[in-house]
């Protein structure tokens, strides 16, 4: 099975350095099969014929003992991310939107009060799904962003810290390099 590897807080203002050349090896070693990554913010793509859950206990072995910080991540299998896509709404497809973003759950994420708090950000111009791995933001004129209420409020919010976030580029090489196409 193929799987993503989303990482959290990694090689962002010179902190908490990860580099991808050495994780990807030391994935291998782990184990991992056809081992590659996307970009220095922790995007990583593996085989495994391992159960998930096997995968996600061997993964915080290795990052509780090679790194004096703390690594969040989640990993997604290639037929959960396939479901997800299948399911998202057509206003995600547009590629001219000013703003699209993937916040994908990690797993201690509260998904129902994550829920709860953003479903009063939609709007006329403020569009979110909420689905199976992430929730997905669009806003699609550049003027209306600094203004809204995902701009204003996701950094302030107490669940920021369970999540990841993508940008739609970098969510569309995910499924690019997790599914295919």
């Amino acid at each position: 099975m193929r799987y993503a590897l989303l990482l959290r807080g990694i090689n962002v203002g010179g902190r908490h350095k990860v580099s991808m050349d050495r994780l990807k090896a030391d994935l291998m070693e782990l184990g991992f099969r056809s081992v590659v990554s996307y970009i220095n913010s922790g995007n990583l793509f593996f085989d495994s014929s391992e159960p998930e859950e096997v995968i996600q206990r061997t993964l915080a072995r290795y990052f509780d003992a090679t790194y004096d910080f703390p690594v969040p991540f989640i990993i997604i299998s290639a037929a959960t991310l396939r479901q997800e896509v299948a399911q998202l709404p057509s206003w995600w497809q547009d590629d001219m939107a000013y703003r699209r973003d993937a916040l994908f759950y990690l797993p201690e994420a509260d998904k129902a009060a994550i829920e709860a708090e953003t479903a009063t950000w939609a709007n006329d111009r403020e569009q979110l799904y909420f689905g199976r791995t992430a929730f997905f933001y669009c806003n699609h004129n550049q003027a209306d962003y600094l203004t809204s209420n995902y701009h204003k409020k996701l950094l302030k919010a107490r669940f920021y810290k369970q999540l990841t976030i993508r940008n739609g580029k970098t969510f569309q090489k995910i499924i690019e390099l997790t599914v295919g196409d």
